[in-house]
């Protein structure tokens, strides 16, 4: 056997054959070490074969590099060519990479949720945790430095202009002469802001009751009676009956009576302390107006009488159910009696309609 070697090593070679000395090792072709593949000494020109495994053998050796470098100096977490993450579940679908899965992508740590549970966005935090009162930052961009400290707030009502005014006040007053509660209208008169124009309350509660029926009326001075010197002044009440008696031409229209009502209320109102007692006074040798004058002269005259301020109390008569009963029941009895001497059964229907209680009508029978 040695003898045939020998002879096969020392025979004539034939051109485009490359010897067995200069080739590489068979036994590792793939080598990873294998760096003196591109000088390999060729004697004579190659096969296309073996030209082509030439250049497999290049390829594969750059593609082993370059594996070795990514793997070593990549940070991330790495794909492999089948789409499996290192770690991952062996029974996923493949080709997807699951975000919400808790385990480390890098093949660190236990799995464990982040900080027990109590982390992560839109966690309020671990069971029986007590958060404690943060101290405002100077530096938020809605730190409010006049907002620090004792800090009161209240409610600010803005003032009722002077056109909105009527539409506000006639409610309350129309109300008021159904119930007669004076109290109930000073709360809801101290809920709204009339500022400078109170005074319009007076007027527009004359001007309705002059238009209304005389309990009305008696209300409306009963009601002036007990605002004054809480939510009016006899200053405001003056501006206000001023104001009414430049303006009896216009109220003439509505209420052909308006002038000797009017005349009424000032000497009520005088006689109640919630006019000045000089109020007529400042009139004198100045009046133009026919009207105001026959109100002015009205008011006089009541306040002139024997009784005088104290007769004023039934100036709007003594008709009303807020009236005790003994005083309606005595006032039917002197309503018949009238009757019965007279014999006018329209002067008793006109009696028995300014006493304004129709649910009384009864007792008129009785009696």
């Amino acid at each position: 056997m040695a003898t045939q070697v020998d002879v096969w090593s020392s025979a004539p070679q034939a051109d485009g054959v490359v010897t067995l000395e200069h080739q590489p090792k068979a036994s590792c072709p793939y080598s990873d070490d294998d760096d003196g593949l591109d000088e390999v000494e060729v004697n004579g020109n190659w096969t296309p074969q073996e030209k082509a495994l030439h250049e497999a053998r290049l390829k594969a050796k750059a593609k082993r590099r370059l594996r070795r470098s990514s793997s070593r100096n990549s940070t991330s977490d790495s794909v492999s060519e089948s789409g499996e993450t290192p770690g991952g579940d062996p029974h996923a679908v493949k080709g997807k990479v699951h975000n919400n899965d808790r385990k480390s992508r890098t093949g660190k740590g236990r799995g464990l949720p982040k900080k027990g549970g109590a982390g992560g966005k839109g966690v309020w935090g671990a069971p029986g945790m007590v958060y404690e009162a943060e101290e405002p930052d100077a530096r938020d961009p809605n730190y409010d430095e006049a907002a620090q400290g004792d800090t009161v707030y209240e409610t600010v009502v803005p003032e009722v202009e002077e056109k909105e005014l009527e539409k506000m006040v006639n409610p309350i007053v129309l109300e008021y002469f159904e119930h007669g509660d004076t109290k109930e209208v000073e709360v809801l008169l101290k809920e709204l802001n009339l500022g400078q124009h109170k005074y319009e309350f007076t007027s527009v509660a004359v001007s309705l009751s002059l238009e209304g029926k005389a309990s009305h009326r008696e209300l409306t001075s009963r009601l002036l009676s007990d605002l004054s010197g809480k939510m009016l002044t006899q200053g405001d009440m003056a501006h206000a009956f001023d104001k009414m008696v430049k303006e009896l031409p216009d109220l003439i229209l509505d209420t052909p009576e308006a002038p000797q009502m009017l005349g009424q209320f000032i000497a009520r109102g005088i006689a109640d302390h919630v006019l000045p007692m000089n109020f007529l006074d400042t009139y004198k040798g100045k009046v133009d107006c026919e009207h105001a004058r026959v109100a002015l002269d009205r008011a006089a005259v009541l306040l002139s009488m024997k009784k005088g301020m104290i007769g004023l109390d039934n100036v709007w008569g003594v008709g009303g159910g807020l009236r005790p009963v003994k005083h309606l029941v005595k006032k039917m009895n002197l309503l018949l009696k009238e009757y019965l001497i007279s014999g006018d059964v329209s002067e008793a229907e006109h009696c028995l309609r300014d006493l304004e209680v129709p649910h009384f009508h009864h007792e008129l029978v009785y009696e």
